[in-house]
């Protein structure tokens, strides 16, 4: 039996690594087609200040991005190390969309990325925007491909386990490539990275104007920022509503905790706004409901039920019982492959192979299970219902604070009048909320799956190496302290090129790149601009 507590650790290093990550992933997808957009204007209407604009918001991208490769890297390495039953019993399905996001990242997407900063004096402007544009799809289509593989470990489609082999494999990879719950995913994720680009042009733009510095280019992105986040923000909630369509599928335990939803409703059920959620009890306390929202939300229709905790756990039961069947059927094809009545129980029952696996962490061997190994089993698929209700109303929150803020912000912009100097406060103040936001949203999204790594499928305490607790907790420690080192060179490199601003760069091209030289059609250009 594996140590609970090396696989808390485990969980907690990537969770860690994951999270740090994601920092700089939605910054970098908003920050790249912003700063696509500027360019394209640029080349529309030849004014400096939009190349200007393109110049120093790339400049920081730059900074970000390459911050967001650096630690990208790690989370992959792991897979192998912390999770090598995973790798083993998954990667010929997972491993697919990985590898392809793996030469999207470091081809493709590097590749247009190095152009669209040593290109400004070697292409013509027309190139040079459709590179930034092939940059800016590099991007997305990277986050694409791992969203793909996220999705799948969410709702497992197109693979089927091999008992000859012991692994899962791919049977269908169209099937893999349009999951409904990954392409959902990857339109929600995406969206909420254009939030993050939007509401960092308009902190630092409003710091600007408050304090009266770079003014043409600051109102400029503070406008297109404007129109961009509220565009973004409000297909975040329209494509979360898509999601949350999606998980009531696939997905059932992970709904039902979102809402503290203990016992199934009448149709359409209620969404709870607010409550505290008691695991004793098992009831939520002080609860404020919407009627018919959470039915028409995980529905779409009036007459159907969406099952509570109570229900799903009692389901449970009943698949673990025939993952038994399974289980036994699996013993006894690797004691010898040619039972064709084994391998007939099996196929009858591997679909619930993976909740009779529920069991090995309590008591090893599955088929020696008791009614109070299978009740035990059966309330470990409920993950922690609190942490879930609470992050992802949260989540909600700032979304929809945002909203607000968008709105305002184009409000102002679009009567052409001087906006008030609350509102770049607010702007600056709400700099940390899409962070909080998608972190959150990431933590519903893989907190609120568990005891399950591969939906239905592996449990998460299956799927660790075999590493010592002490070797997790040194790496640990070391993670936190080489990101911290990190983190901090991140923010000091941001700072400083916000607190430098754009004159430079609207004064020589070549500030971009101290140290390089400008051809001389480059200045003819800058001279003549």
């Amino acid at each position: 039996m594996t140590d609970p507590l090396l696989v808390d650790l485990s969980r907690l290093q990537f969770a860690l690594t994951a999270m740090y990550h994601f920092l700089f992933v939605p910054l970098t997808l908003g920050l790249s087609i912003l700063v696509a957009m500027m360019e394209t204007v640029y080349v529309m209407t030849r004014r400096k200040v939009w190349r200007d604009m393109t110049k120093f918001w790339g400049l920081l991208f730059g900074i970000n991005f390459a911050l967001g490769v650096a630690t990208g890297l790690t989370m992959e390495f792991q897979f192998g190390m912390n999770w090598a039953y995973y790798s083993h019993y998954v990667g010929d399905v997972f491993g697919a969309p990985l590898a392809i996001e793996g030469l999207m990242a470091f081809f493709l997407e590097a590749t247009f990325v190095g152009l669209f900063f040593f290109g400004w004096d070697k292409l013509s402007a027309l190139a040079h925007c459709v590179v930034t544009w092939l940059m800016a799809l590099g991007t997305n289509f990277s986050a694409l491909w791992i969203l793909i593989a996220n999705g799948w470990m969410q709702n497992p489609v197109g693979s089927a386990f091999n008992p000859d082999t012991m692994r899962m494999e791919v049977t269908d990879f169209a099937a893999v490539l349009l999951n409904p719950v990954a392409q959902a995913k990857f339109v929600h994720t995406v969206s909420a990275g254009y939030v993050c680009g939007a509401v960092f042009v308009l902190g630092v733009s409003a710091l600007y104007i408050l304090r009266g510095r770079h003014l043409e280019l600051a109102k400029r992105s503070f406008a297109i920022a404007a129109a961009f986040g509220l565009a973004s923000a409000l297909s975040v909630v329209v494509l979360g509503d898509e999601s949350g369509y999606a998980i009531t599928d696939h997905q059932k335990m992970k709904l039902a905790a979102m809402e503290a939803m203990w016992h199934t409703e009448p149709a359409p059920a209620a969404f709870t706004a607010v409550g505290i959620p008691d695991l004793e009890s098992r009831t939520t306390r002080y609860a404020l409901h919407i009627p018919y929202a959470m039915g028409l939300i995980g529905t779409r229709s009036l007459t159907t039920e969406i099952p509570g905790i109570t229900e799903l756990v009692a389901h449970a039961k009943d698949r673990i019982r025939n993952g038994l069947v399974a289980y036994a059927a699996l013993e006894r094809i690797k004691a010898d492959r040619n039972d064709a009545q084994a391998r007939a129980d099996f196929a009858r029952t591997q679909a619930d192979l993976g909740y009779a696996q529920l069991l090995k962490p309590l008591i090893g061997d599955p088929r020696t299970a008791t009614d109070a190994d299978i009740d035990r089993a059966a309330w470990s698929t409920v993950p922690h219902v609190p942490s879930i209700f609470f992050t992802f109303r949260a989540m909600v929150a700032c979304g929809f604070l945002l909203i607000a803020l968008f709105g305002a912000a184009l409000w102002h912009t679009a009567r052409e009048a001087e906006a008030p100097r609350w509102l770049f406060k607010a702007a600056l103040l709400a700099l940390p909320l899409p962070w909080i936001a998608i972190e959150f949203g990431w933590f519903v999204a893989e907190f609120g799956r568990q005891p399950w790594i591969i939906e239905g499928v592996l449990p998460t305490a299956l799927a660790t190496s075999e590493l010592g607790i002490p070797s997790l907790l040194i790496t640990i420690a070391g993670f936190t302290l080489v990101y911290g080192v990190l983190a901090v060179i991140e923010v000091r490199l941001m700072l400083r090129a916000i607190a430098k601003g754009p004159e430079t760069l609207a004064e020589d091209p070549a500030a971009l790149f101290p140290g390089q030289t400008v051809n001389g059609t480059g200045a003819r250009l800058a001279a003549a601009e």
